[in-house]
């Protein structure tokens, strides 16, 4: 398995924020992550990132365990938070070569590395502007360019389509279903269209609790829309 998830449990004094959750994923999977606000989402991507620790359970990629002083399951993660972080005040490519160099990457191999990104994220046309000189399209392409910059094994996505106009919406969907052929992909949206384009399993949690985990033709077997099942498992 590329990522095994075991009775995680993450706990803010006497809030519960993820409560015993399990599940796994291989390598090549497009996982569509859904929850209401406050669920647990953004706290179980965290977790798997190395961000933060779980209070008890586990969490693995590639069978190695994954935790905040964990160096080598961090350079196998690629990720896009929701309140995507830059530095306005640095140009596309430089921005981007710093990233590639946390990671390691140097010299011909790292500008490699930037212009390949740019070309497949589609930021070409800006790509030698200031991050603060960008529409917010740009900026979350720019995002999703620095969660790929080192070429990950899993790819973590927290609203990645926000901001982005209906061309830019189609043409991300289709980049992370042709990235994710060779990835292991966590994708948390609002938006159940998205889901239903690019997912093949989704999993729905609410309050903290696991309260779906199937392929989406499973969910949507009894004639059922994504939404009304979603709608009927978080209220």
């Amino acid at each position: 398995m590329s990522i095994e998830v075991k009775n995680l449990t993450k706990i803010y004094g006497s809030q519960i924020a993820v409560n015993n959750i399990s599940f796994s994923l291989k390598k090549g999977e497009i996982l569509g992550f859904l929850g209401p606000n406050g669920a647990g989402k953004s706290t179980t991507m965290k977790i798997l990132v190395g961000f933060l620790n779980a209070s008890s359970g586990e969490a693995f990629l590639n069978e190695m365990p994954i935790s905040v002083d964990n160096l080598d399951t961090k350079k196998q993660v690629g990720y896009l938070p929701e309140h995507n972080p830059l530095y306005l005040e640095m140009y596309v490519k430089e921005y981007l070569a710093f990233v590639g160099e946390m990671y390691g990457l140097k010299g011909e191999l790292l500008n490699e590395k930037v212009d390949k990104v740019i070309e497949m994220v589609g930021l070409s046309p800006e790509k030698s502007k200031k991050i603060e000189q960008l529409s917010k399209g740009y900026r979350q392409r720019v995002g999703l360019a620095q969660a790929l910059i080192h070429d990950p094994e899993v790819l973590i996505l927290d609203e990645p389509t926000t901001g982005l106009d209906p061309n830019q919406l189609v043409e991300i969907r289709k980049l992370i279903k042709e990235v994710g052929k060779n990835k292991t992909i966590i994708l948390s949206t609002h938006i159940m269209q998205e889901v239903e384009a690019i997912c093949d399993r989704v999993i729905i949690i609410n309050k903290g609790n696991l309260v779906a985990d199937d392929t989406l033709e499973n969910l949507k077997s009894g004639g059922a829309t994504l939404e009304q099942v979603f709608r009927k498992l978080t209220n």
